[in-house]
């Protein structure tokens, strides 16, 4: 018999940095979804989807621009039954591609990507209190903030995954630098074109060569949605097996 699932909706101070997360699996295992509000670090309203269970791991999943958390509705639900707690967030630069941007909806209008990086550690210092690794993965414009993320937050972040990123925060290669700073295992992908790839691979070259995996996949598109079945039907699962592989050999 399937059991149901108690939630309820939370609002969050930096305080307690945003809470606990809430158990989402129903009695088949299966991730559903709901949502749990919270507050950045600059009281700006924050929107996280937890497709959550009691795990010895834990993903924080930050989206592309002009997309939410609904970028991953078909995504989390096999990396909780991996094994992994899934935690996706609303961040203020997004919109609707995939299902209403709450944190947007709340501002107003969709922010810089370099102001969504509060949005992002938010995230990051909940996690904290969860007591289990967590790993950061970001997806085109989140791609590239989650270097510096990555780098800002040493002995907390325990591996990054990018997918598409590129210099898409600012001059000065903020990204390289960000790059070549991190001490953790560093997942890497793209886009099978020759630019994005390119763009990936002068990142990539960047992270000390025993840390990072560059994957270049046979059909891919751009950012995490090269994961999802609807938007790349000959290549999603060959990608999902590559990362599964990789976080097998980070966390197992």
């Amino acid at each position: 018999m399937e059991s149901s699932v108690a939630s309820s909706l939370c609002r969050i101070t930096p305080k307690d940095q945003l809470g606990q997360a809430l158990g989402l699996l129903d009695g088949h295992g299966r991730a559903v979804g709901h949502h749990l509000s919270g507050t950045a670090h600059d009281n700006r309203s924050l929107e996280l989807q937890p497709d959550d269970r009691v795990g010895t791991k834990r993903l924080l999943l930050f989206h592309q621009a002009g997309s939410s958390k609904a970028e991953y509705a078909p995504i989390a639900p096999r990396l909780v039954a991996d094994g992994y707690s899934a935690l996706a967030v609303d961040a203020r630069a997004g919109g609707d591609l995939y299902g209403a941007n709450e944190t947007v909806k709340a501002l107003g209008h969709s922010a810089d990507y370099a102001a969504a990086r509060a949005d992002l550690q938010a995230a990051v210092d909940w996690a904290q209190g969860q007591g289990v690794p967590v790993l950061i993965w970001g997806s085109s414009y989140s791609s590239a903030l989650v270097f510096p993320l990555g780098a800002a937050n040493a002995g907390k972040v325990a591996g990054v995954l990018a997918f598409s990123p590129s210099e898409y925060i600012g001059g000065g290669d903020p990204v390289k630098r960000a790059a070549a700073a991190l001490k953790v295992p560093v997942f890497i992908t793209s886009a099978g074109d020759a630019e994005e790839h390119g763009a990936a691979a002068a990142i990539a070259a960047r992270v000390a060569p025993e840390r990072v995996t560059l994957y270049r996949p046979a059909a891919g598109v751009h950012g995490s949605s090269s994961l999802r079945q609807d938007r790349n039907p000959r290549g999603w699962q060959a990608n999902f097996a590559a990362v599964e592989a990789w976080l097998g050999k980070v966390v197992p």
